[in-house]
C-alpha cells in the first residue's frame, strides 16, 4: 500500500531485459530485498540493493500495461516506499497497480500554479469524479471537473518542485491508477442489486 506522496525522484541508471536499475537515496533507508517501491506509481519488488540505487525486475506484462517502457537510463522517476501499518497516510489509498496510460493534454499557467489536463483511458476514465482521487505515475493528485476521458488536477508549485511532472508536458505519457474505493464501489453496482448496495444506501451513508 502506497499513498502518493513522492518521497523522492531518482533517476534510472540502467535498464537491460527485466532488470532496472535506479539511482536513489531517500528511499534506501530500511530497504530490504524483496520489498516493494513504486516507481511512477508502479508497485516493483526490490530485486538487488546497490551501492546508490537499487535494482527491480520488470515483467512483460508490466511493461505491456504501464509506461515503464518508455524510461530509458538518465530518465527521472517518482519513488516511494510501502508504507508502514503504524504510518501517517498523507495521501490516498495506491495500491501501485497501474490502471492504464494515459496523457498530458495541456498545461495552464495560473500564476505560479498550474491546472494540468489529462486523457485518460477508459480503464480509468469511468471511476473518476469530482474531487474524487487520481494517481498520476505514483502521484497523489485531486480530480477537477472530468467530463468523458478529460479531467484537470490542479497542480502546487511544491508538487512541480518535488516531482517529474516539471518533466512532462503535452503528449507525454503517465501512468494512471483510479481510486480504490472508487473502483470497488462501481464494481458492486455492476453485480444485480450489489447485495444490498444501492444509491439511496450509499446516499445515506455519505458516499454519494
Amino acid at each position: 500500500m502506497f499513498t502518493g506522496l513522492i518521497e523522492e525522484v531518482g533517476a534510472v541508471s540502467r535498464r537491460s531485459g527485466p532488470d532496472l536499475a535506479i539511482v536513489a537515496e531517500v528511499v534506501m533507508e530500511g530497504l530490504q530485498l524483496g520489498d516493494s517501491v513504486a516507481v511512477n506509481g508502479a508497485c516493483l519488488t526490490v530485486a538487488a540493493l546497490l551501492d546508490n540505487g537499487f535494482v527491480a525486475q520488470v515483467s512483460p506484462e508490466t511493461y505491456a500495461k504501464t509506461a515503464l517502457g518508455t524510461l530509458q537510463p538518465g530518465h527521472a522517476v517518482n519513488l516511494e516506499r510501502a508504507m508502514h501499518a503504524n504510518g501517517r497516510f498523507g495521501g490516498h489509498m495506491v495500491l501501485g497497480h497501474v490502471d492504464g496510460v494515459g496523457k498530458v493534454e495541456a498545461v495552464r499557467d495560473q500564476g505560479g500554479f498550474a491546472l494540468w489536463r489529462f486523457r485518460a483511458p477508459e480503464t480509468v476514465a469511468k471511476y473518476l469524479i469530482p474531487k474524487g482521487s487520481v494517481t498520476i505515475d505514483g502521484i497523489s493528485l485531486t480530480v477537477v471537473d472530468p467530463v468523458g476521458d478529460a479531467f484537470d488536477v490542479a497542480v502546487i508549485p511544491t508538487t512541480l518542485e518535488k516531482t517529474t511532472l516539471s518533466t512532462r508536458g503535452p503528449g507525454d505519457p503517465v501512468n494512471m491508477e483510479a481510486d480504490m474505493v472508487a473502483k470497488h464501489i462501481f464494481h458492486f453496482m455492476q453485480q444485480g442489486n450489489g447485495g444490498g448496495l444501492t444509491i439511496d444506501t450509499l446516499s445515506r451513508h455519505g458516499f454519494a
